[in-house]
């Protein structure tokens, strides 16, 4: 970066005569080519060198794959820092710093709409809060998510990007694995599709729970997905791991996942599942 930020800024300052904003560029998490801000959001944020699939925020994933004018659901209320938990800082001060700095209550945002002209639900996590880790506002959110859409009788959709369970609620947060697996069983039960659309990264107790149960289950090109780090398991069974293991095409190598598609086809083969699940002809693309 130091040629960007003592070459390449100055040189253009001195052109425009005015500041330059400093996240112009950023850095490929795959293959550390540097991706032009502009160039990157045309490409769905994906690099054009290596493929690599960058996170979205949740707003970036419903503008993807919902039609426009969807409404968002308000998460319901819980009681925070329950257990009054304290490590390096106050769990209270580390959910006020994330509400203050993403303007959301917490790891979870629902959006009530259509896709393809479908109706829909779609609960989309957002890594920036805490990791995207799921306590029991989260837990709470997804039933909320699961019985709206058995009452407009839509697809519920899932999209996970969470280092699973907030440690910071203890036992309360893991009694969310059991809470949102009745939810997924709610849904199967109305007979009503469940999919899941498993991104970067997916672990923890979101994938000991609802995030593997869709009855469709789709994945990000390059995801992680598992239960406990690499390293971790490595260092408990001390064997060597295969290669690409925890990731999305390893998992649809097993038969852990139903199909892996890349971003850019994600809206339009969603649709089609979706046309096929409702029997309905797939509307034209928008």
């Amino acid at each position: 970066m130091n040629w960007l930020t003592n070459f390449v800024r100055p040189k253009l300052r001195s052109l425009v005569g005015k500041d330059v904003p400093e996240n112009l560029w950023q850095k490929c998490p795959g293959c550390e080519q540097m991706l032009f801000h502009r160039e990157l959001v045309d490409n769905l944020h994906v690099c054009r060198h290596c493929g690599h699939h960058l996170r979205l925020d949740p707003f970036q994933r419903l503008e993807l794959l919902m039609d426009p004018k969807y409404t968002l659901v308000p998460l319901p209320k819980s009681v925070d820092d329950p257990l009054k938990f304290k490590d390096l800082k106050k769990y209270s001060e580390r959910l006020k710093d994330s509400r203050h700095k993403l303007k959301q209550d917490d790891a979870l945002i629902i959006a009530n709409g259509t896709m393809g002209g479908h109706p829909v639900v779609m609960a989309v996590f957002d890594f920036r809060f805490m990791g995207g880790s799921m306590g029991m506002t989260v837990g709470s959110g997804l039933i909320k998510a699961a019985e709206l859409a058995i009452k407009n009788k839509a697809a519920y959709v899932v999209v996970p990007s969470s280092g699973g369970a907030r440690m910071q609620e203890g036992i309360l947060s893991l009694m969310q694995m059991p809470r949102t697996t009745i939810a997924v069983r709610l849904i199967k039960e109305a007979t009503l599709p469940y999919i899941t659309l498993l991104t970067d990264p997916t672990t923890g107790g979101v994938s000991a729970s609802f995030a593997m149960l869709g009855d469709i289950s789709i994945a990000e090109p390059g995801a992680t997905i598992g239960f406990a780090g690499a390293r971790v398991i490595k260092e408990t069974i001390r064997e060597q791991l295969p290669a690409g293991f925890q990731t999305a095409e390893y998992l649809l190598e097993h038969g852990m996942v139903d199909m892996v598609i890349p971003r850019s086809e994600l809206r339009d083969k969603m649709i089609s599942m979706l046309s096929i699940i409702f029997k309905k002809n797939a509307p034209k693309k928008r």
